[in-house]
């Protein structure tokens, strides 16, 4: 991962250019290891660069061999050696992961996105044509923002964080995932076209355990590319230790082959870089002493022989991080700051020992339709369309946090169940065989497939009381005093009146608590431009299905602590 910022058509680049350095500094967390810039015509590039693949030649801004195309990327390729055999003719520059997104616009133009596996956001600049495209990765794991002013409406900015554009745009919105713009229609369409989008279309195959869980072997495999140590996010709970097991599994198999340079052994039948990182994968996991999640981490990390690293926090710490937390997540949604505090915490603790970059296990709960409140879904019909838009919001929420609590301390953050091919998988399962009932817990199907007490002989991959532990919301899992203690403070500082009378130009979205109106004010302190809130979608269980307005899963009447 890294930080982008560019803007095109500019009335004068050279007298904006010094603006436009400061502009992408506010990024400088997200790619601490190098920055670059490259201008041409009226348009400028800027790049901020963490170093993952490719740590001698993958400086960016990129350019063609002739010089005229000019790109900047922030993200992962992970089929970029299969790309680079395309061109066998190209005289590629550097080793970057990166670097086949320019023969591939050559070659396909808008359509260059289509061919990419992994999670990025680019802008690409043609001088000869005076041309810009930017595309976002399919889900939204990587961010991106567009930007336009009233006063120079014929530029157009990008940039990986929402601060960048701020001074200068008077429209900003987050750039749709799945799409591309084109300058030359000033348009943007969509390029992901998958097979589960239309929600409306429900699905009829009975789920293939064998299927699903290769799936998601491969999808966990192929983020192993990576010439820096790394590890995994670790809260105990179903996604992050099925990730962890599979990485740990991943990890010993590649040590005999393990090299920092991709030009030399230690490829996979795949083409995929083998871990530098040594035989032994390192776990991470955050919570206030005692919580729930640090106590089934540690049991996941002893049974799956990772190098378990523990770091707990105290309310006041989570309270005295909160300015900072919303600066860098860019919202006010309740949701996603409370889940973000303590994944901030804990990546300033992960990159400081020397890791770059983590597996997570963002997405699962979308995808299977594993928060509680699904429960209550009124029919498997409505299970899986309310499956398919959770997916599609990730961008504003799951994703948002994953990428932006961890790009804080220049930490990158992969989240294998994001994988296109295993969404394939996952979301073309009929919703009879993930609904949630007497019979079946949250997540049925992707536990089942990685339960292997009928296969003989078979490694199991998790202890039981893991692979079949209930959800737990992670703002919840690192410890129920976590959201408590955010609600008293709020509860101290924002008083009847001013719920009563929220501002004016909140307009229609009026924060119901104090704990929202308390982190909408730190939002419009930081972030006073109008055009800074059209960017923030509220996180919020289904009302229609009869579920608590407040996120939190011990609201939901499956669970356990709700049941005490």
């Amino acid at each position: 991962m890294c930080g982008i910022f560019a803007a095109y058509k500019l009335p004068d680049v050279a007298e904006y250019k010094t603006h436009a350095l400061q502009l992408s500094k506010r990024i400088r967390h997200r790619g601490p290891d190098w920055s670059g810039n490259c201008s041409k015509n009226n348009t400028i590039i800027c790049h901020e660069r963490l170093a993952i693949v490719g740590l001698d030649t993958g400086a960016q801004p990129i350019t063609s061999p002739d010089e005229s195309i000019v790109l900047g990327v922030n993200g992962e390729i992970y089929n970029h050696r299969i790309l680079r055999k395309e061109f066998p003719d190209y005289k590629f520059k550097t080793h970057s992961d990166c670097e086949p997104i320019i023969p591939l616009y050559e070659k396909y133009g808008i359509d260059a996105p289509k061919k990419l596996d992994g999670m990025f956001a680019f802008v690409l600049y043609d001088s000869n044509k005076d041309r810009i495209i930017a595309a976002r990765d399919p889900i939204g794991i990587t961010t991106l923002y567009m930007g336009r002013s009233y006063k120079n409406p014929q530029t157009v900015w990008f940039a990986s964080e929402l601060k960048c554009l701020v001074d200068d745009c008077d429209e900003i919105k987050a750039f749709p995932p799945g799409h591309v713009y084109d300058s030359d229609t000033d348009k943007i369409t969509r390029y992901f076209e998958p097979s589960w989008w239309d929600g409306s279309k429900i699905p009829t195959k009975r789920v293939d355990y064998k299927e699903l869980r290769e799936a998601l072997e491969a999808a966990v495999r192929k983020r192993l590319m990576s010439e820096v140590p790394y590890g995994v996010l670790l809260s105990g709970g179903l996604d992050s230790s099925l990730i962890a097991s599979i990485a740990a599994r991943e990890t010993r198999r590649a040590a005999p082959e393990k090299t920092v340079n991709q030009d030399l052994a230690g490829v996979d039948e795949q083409g995929h870089l083998t871990n530098s990182s040594g035989s032994r994968l390192h776990s991470f996991s955050v919570g206030l002493p005692g919580a729930p999640d640090l106590l089934a981490a540690q049991k996941c990390a002893e049974f799956i022989g990772t190098i378990h690293h523990e770091y707990t926090f105290t309310v006041q710490e989570g309270l005295d991080a909160l300015r900072d937390v919303i600066y860098h997540l860019e919202t006010f949604d309740v949701t996603t700051i409370r889940a973000s505090t303590p994944m901030y915490l804990l990546s300033r603790k992960i990159k400081a020992g020397g890791v770059k970059m983590v597996l997570s296990g963002e997405g699962s709960d979308e995808v299977f339709g594993g928060y509680l409140y699904f429960g209550a879904a009124p029919s498997p019909e409505a299970f899986h369309t309310e499956c398919v838009q959770r997916v599609k919001n990730l961008h504003y929420a799951d994703c948002l946090r994953a990428n932006k609590s961890t790009m804080a301390w220049g930490l990158e953050a992969r989240v294998p169940f994001l994988d296109k091919q295993f969404l394939e998988v996952a979301m073309n399962i009929d919703p009879k065989d993930k609904i949630i009932d007497k019979d079946h817990i949250e997540k049925y199907s992707i536990r089942k497939a990685f339960d292997t007490s009928d296969e003989p002989g078979a490694e199991p991959y998790l202890p039981d009381e893991i692979l079949w532990r209930q959800k737990e919301q992670f703002s919840d899992g690192v410890g129920y005093s976590w959201i408590d203690g955010l609600k008293d403070a709020a509860e101290n500082t924002i008083t009847d009146e001013q719920l009563k009378n929220p501002k004016p130009h909140w307009g229609a979205d009026v924060p119901k608590t104090k704990e929202a109106y308390w982190y909408r004010c730190m939002f419009d302190e930081l972030f006073p431009q109008p055009a800074a809130a059209t960017t923030v979608m509220r996180w919020i269980p289904k009302a229609d299905w009869g579920c608590a307005e407040d996120p939190s899963g011990r609201y939901v009447k499956s669970h356990s602590a709700h049941k005490q």
